[in-house]
């Protein structure tokens, strides 16, 4: 180590205590010249612009006795209550009182004087002179210290689309970061009445149809289209233009992405095929109580997972007793604890390796662990898959969730993941998480606790997720391959899908499934036209047909479940008709997989499925 860094370390809180001192002392001799000024400018003007040295030297005397009084009341208020930043506006409050106070116990210490020695109006007029130098020289620091925060002259030039709540926060960070790699010149917006408004000392230019033209007249090289709750066409229309005017394009996300911390200049980002989708996103509308789960022990099952991993990152956000995570994936769940600590040691309780396969052993860490919040995410969800091998869903997506809700005896809430497919279920998917949701509601009556359902549509860009699959054909100059040209899901962020799961748990009542509005379905094959458009080589779209056990189109309710909300406007309660673990015990996994597709679907429906299932002949 250098010897010389410690001395180096040591010195900087001097430095900083003689930047502070530096910095009061010019405060005080701005205000004390201040209050000098206006007296005397006052008193000139009082004597009607003539002032004898003995005059000059009485209102000099009451400008500094006046000046010591505002410093005894600045350093009072700023003990008691703190100080403001110099040049913002809680400043310009508590100066314009302290300065009122000062001139006011000064006139009442003159009304009391026999021989004044200046006139009563002086520390009226005199205070508001005074006043106004004090305001102006903190404004020209605050404007001198932006203008040195202001981005290094390599940063690119920027116009921001779009003048709302978001943006204001944008343009203000971006203006105040000298490492944002952003330098805002420019507004763009098409409401007419916000045309010429200035923002941060930026103006509004124009709408879309000015984009080239503010573009050349600015020499901006990026776009960042900034609208909360805008369309995706006119996302489209503002990026087609953008490029045509030669300038990158570039996404400030929406506020529900954004959560609970403020706007940063890293949030601007390349656009994505989300933003693209045209569905309005319903994060922001499905507020949470966090308080829920704060200080409570949190488990959850297939934490390294799309929803798994999204769902730890926003209970750790809850400030929980102990949040628990538990996978059978050692790469997943160091990749989680990574994204959560910035380290994978892998050396913390809070990971669990273990499989929901094997019975005893969730029993134990269950046992041992005491969790009070169990969600359950761990599944096999790839549809064409398990189609071909039944017997895997049952040992996962059945016999590993009662694995599951058997360990749970003690605990007190239950939040079991499920699925649209498990609406009217015609593929093995479906079936296996809709026996699950019927075997959740049993045991909320077994046990008497909060045990429910949560049911998703197609998460995007999770893992296996059609997205995913689309762009990675494209990346590898694939064709895009669609089953349908009219075949349509329900879509839904990682972000909802969370938010979802964590309103279950406030709001979710004992054998119910909860499906949250999405909004109207979405054409594959026009995603994937979006995505070819976006592609930077010519990409084909090839129609594959529909492969067994899946719908053309998907349904969120069951054909007996009626569409309630009783508690919020965009989730859905629906009652689920409970199924006994004892029923299944002749679900034999190494069955006839034909046979054994037929046994599911039997299950699904709501009557007692006393049917048994022999080994198929070997």
């Amino acid at each position: 180590m250098d010897p010389a860094a410690p001395r180096a370390n040591a010195g900087t809180p001097r430095r900083d205590w003689v930047t502070r001192r530096a910095k009061a002392l010019s405060l005080l001799t701005l205000d004390t010249s201040a209050w000098c000024a206006g007296f005397l400018v006052a008193t000139w003007a009082r004597f009607e612009f003539e002032l004898t040295p003995d005059q000059c030297l009485l209102a000099l005397a009451t400008a500094l006795v006046c000046a010591v009084v505002h410093a005894s009341i600045e350093q009072v208020r700023s003990t008691a209550r703190g100080r403001h930043p110099i040049g913002s506006a809680g400043e310009a409050r508590d100066l314009a009182g302290t300065a009122l106070l000062a001139a006011a116990v000064t006139l009442t210490a003159l009304a009391t004087m026999p021989g004044r020695p200046v006139p009563a109006s002086v520390p009226v007029t005199g205070g508001a002179i005074a006043l106004l130098l004090m305001a102006g020289g903190r404004v020209g620091y605050r404007w001198r210290r932006d203008r040195d925060d202001r981005p290094v002259r390599s940063a690119d030039r920027a116009l921001v689309y779009g003048v709302d709540a978001a943006s204001e926060r944008l343009v203000r960070v971006l203006t105040s970061d000298p490492g944002s790699g952003y330098l805002p010149v420019g507004l763009l917006d098409d409401d007419p009445e916000k045309q010429g408004l200035r923002l941060e000392g930026l103006r509004v230019l124009g709408g879309r149809e000015e984009i080239e033209a503010a573009v050349r007249r600015t020499r901006a090289t990026t776009v960042i289209f900034s609208i909360n709750g805008s369309d995706a066409e006119l996302m489209r229309d503002v990026r087609a233009r953008t490029l045509q005017a030669g300038a990158a394009f570039k996404v400030l996300p929406p506020v529900r992405e954004l959560l609970d911390r403020p706007v940063t200049a890293t949030d601007v980002r390349d656009l994505q095929i989300t933003d693209l989708l045209g569905r309005a996103q319903r994060v922001a509308e499905l507020a949470f109580e966090r308080n829920g789960l704060a200080g409570r022990r949190v488990l959850v099952t297939g934490a390294g997972g799309s929803i798994g991993s999204e769902l730890c990152r926003q209970i750790a956000r809850c400030e929980p007793g102990e949040l628990m995570m538990l996978d059978r994936d050692e790469s997943a769940l160091h990749a989680l604890q990574m994204s959560l600590h910035g380290r994978a040691l892998l050396d913390g309780p809070e990971l669990i390796l273990a499989d929901i396969r094997d019975a005893d052993g969730i029993a134990r860490i269950i046992a041992d662990r005491q969790p009070d919040v169990v969600f359950h995410a761990a599944a096999l969800k790839h549809l064409t898959l398990l189609q071909r091998h039944p017997g895997e869903a049952i040992k996962t997506n059945i016999r590993g969730t009662l694995n599951v809700l058997e360990a749970c005896r003690d605990v007190s809430e239950f939040v079991n993941i499920s699925t649209d497919k498990a609406a009217n279920p015609v593929s093995v998917l479906g079936y296996s998480k809709r026996i699950t949701e019927r075997l959740t509601a049993h045991y909320a009556a077994e046990f008497g606790g909060r045990f429910l359902s949560v049911r998703f549509g197609n998460v995007l860009s999770s893992r296996g997720s059609v997205l995913t699959a689309f762009q990675a054909q494209v990346e590898a100059g694939l064709p895009i391959t669609v089953t349908h040209p009219d075949v349509t899901r329900y879509f839904m962020t990682v972000q909802e899908a969370v938010h979802l799961v964590l309103q279950a748990a406030t709001i979710g009542r004992g054998a119910e499934a909860l499906v949250l509005d999405m909004g109207e379905p979405v054409r594959i094959a026009d995603v994937a036209r979006r995505l070819a458009a976006e592609a930077a080589n010519p990409t084909e779209i090839v129609f594959t047909g529909l492969r067994p056990g899946e719908k053309l189109h998907e349904d969120l309710f069951g054909a007996d479940e009626v569409d309630i909300r009783p508690l919020h406007p965009l989730i859905s309660h629906v009652r689920v008709p409970a199924l006994a673990p004892q029923e299944l015990r002749g679900l034999d996994p190494y069955a006839d997989a034909d046979e054994l597709i037929k046994r599911m679907a039997a299950y699904c429906e709501d009557r007692p499925a006393r049917m048994s299932l022999l080994p198929a002949p070997r």
